[in-house]
């Protein structure tokens, strides 16, 4: 009889005891090679959302056979592990209700009526929401084993797994109350919709100009974007309206990394460090990308939440003005550097002064974080402090 491991942290409960979904909608794998992304870090690597089991750190390979990290490469590295850390954890919640739970992203088996809310949007949601996670999963499982080559101490946040999270059908029940982050109190800024097509204006020389909101209504109060219970499932107009709350925050998420890894890559001191910064940040960029483009498919609509009593509208974006245009995807050029210097498609903003403590109040305001402990949040603002510490040239 095999025996069913409670989980732990470091393994956020991903067992072999969970269905996995196996419908039309499961689709094949391509083929790996010999040694995969995960084999090549060790089977004691947890393959989940979890940290680095204590077990497998004295066993890890070096990335060089010689010198470690000053202490500001590691920190620059550090927070994006964190960072990748808490995506993850909210990736998994999406991926066990909406996503294709598989043994590359295992856990939960499927919310029918919220992943066919999602489908609304985009029919193959399913499979980015699943791929998004896996992408995720592995940013903070090298960042760490990185870390820990280096004699470095890797992030850790499992004593922090203690929110509820949703209890609705599909959710891995084994996770229920272990959770990072609140996907269930969301404020959603939106911003980043007209920043993006505006060719007049870059955060990083207008800080203090306004980019208006796509959708204005995420942008107050809180909002759900899973069904927390399975009453939340049972009105398909509010439920669309959870769908499509998600379906705005896949991208604002994707956008605060899509910024954060070049503007930390400034401040690195080693070449390899610089190097996996500014070679993760572009995977962040094509996130963005992909989930802009699938958010101006939310359909129209208006509906109040039953529990809350919050309305959100969400408009018709396929509109000819060129700041909310859904077609218009590609970034417009803008100002960079210097007005005198003609305008330039760039990732926006850049600016590296505080941009992680800025990072950091970013995801607090957002909600993503509440109810989770004072210890948390003075771990993580140490993790953001050091790394806007880091500094070009110096330990």
């Amino acid at each position: 009889m095999k025996v069913i491991r409670h989980p732990t942290a470091n393994d956020f409960g991903k067992n072999e005891n969970r269905p996995f979904r196996n419908d039309a909608k499961k689709r094949p794998k391509p083929l790996k090679g010999a040694i995969s992304r995960r084999s090549f870090l060790g089977t004691s690597l947890a393959l989940g959302a979890g940290t680095i089991g204590a077990g497998f750190l004295p066993s890890i390979q070096t990335a060089r056979a010689s010198g470690g990290l000053t202490p500001g490469d590691a920190a620059l590295l550090r927070f994006p592990a964190a960072l990748e850390l808490l995506e993850a954890d909210f990736w998994i919640q999406y991926n066990e209700l909406g996503g294709i739970q598989d043994d590359e992203v295992p856990g939960g088996s499927g919310n029918p009526d919220y992943t066919e809310a999602l489908e609304v949007i985009e029919d193959e949601m399913g499979d980015y929401i699943h791929d998004n996670t896996d992408d995720e999963i592995t940013h903070h499982q090298f960042l760490n084993a990185y870390l820990v080559s280096k004699g470095a101490d890797p992030a850790n946040l499992d004593p922090f797994r203690t929110l509820m999270g949703s209890t609705a059908t599909g959710v891995n029940p084994d996770l229920i109350g272990h959770r990072l982050t609140n996907l269930t109190q969301l404020t959603v800024d939106t911003s980043w919709w007209t920043r993006y097509r505006d060719d007049s204006h870059n955060p990083d020389l207008d800080p203090n100009f306004t980019f208006p909101q796509a959708v204005p209504t995420l942008g107050v109060n809180q909002h759900t974007a899973i069904p927390r219970t399975d009453a939340d499932t049972t009105d398909p107009n509010f439920l669309q309206a959870i769908a499509n709350t998600a379906a705005f925050h896949f991208p604002t998420i994707e956008q605060g990394g899509n910024s954060l890894y070049p503007s930390l890559a400034q401040r690195a001191t080693h070449t390899e460090v610089l190097r996996i910064l500014i070679s993760i940040g572009p995977t962040e960029t094509m996130h963005f990308q992909t989930w802009s483009d699938v958010a101006g498919n939310a359909p129209p609509l208006t509906a109040i939440d039953p529990v809350t009593g919050v309305s959100v509208t969400f408009p018709d974006l396929e509109v000819e003005d060129e700041l909310f245009d859904k077609a218009l995807i590609m970034p417009e050029p803008c100002p960079f550097l210097d007005r005198s210097l003609p305008i330039v498609s760039i990732i926006r903003p850049t600016k590296t002064e505080g941009v992680a403590m800025g990072a950091l109040t970013f995801l607090t305001n957002m909600g993503l974080f509440i109810g989770q402990s004072p210890a948390f949040f003075a771990y993580i603002t140490q993790l953001a402090q050091a790394a806007d510490h880091a500094r070009h040239g110096r330990g």
